[in-house]
């Protein structure tokens, strides 16, 4: 059974900060996991951001190179004070 991983948090950094960190760490992704992950931001210009990674068939591995890759690029470091990084995994009904 596949999952999809939904990933949202606050940000204070600058767009283009969280854009270039987020897009780098995901091209990682792509290359080592074979999962293009999407980015999302609140329509209503809040500081919200979620990450989007579909069909994920081995969630054991990619949760570690998804826990590396986010160290690796420094992501925390990007996050509000008072946010994390909330993961939220959903199946096929």
């Amino acid at each position: 059974m596949t999952q999809n991983y939904y990933i949202y948090y606050r940000s204070l950094a600058s767009d283009d900060q969280v854009r270039d960190a987020v897009r780098a760490m995901q091209t990682t992704l792509a290359r080592d996991v074979g999962v293009q992950g999407r980015l999302l931001r609140r329509q209503d210009g809040s500081t919200t951001w979620m990450e989007i990674y579909e069909n994920i068939s081995d969630s054991e591995q990619f949760e570690r190179q998804l826990d590396a890759a986010v160290e690796h690029f420094g992501l925390r470091s990007l996050l509000s004070p008072d946010s994390e990084r909330h993961v939220e995994r959903f199946v096929e009904a």
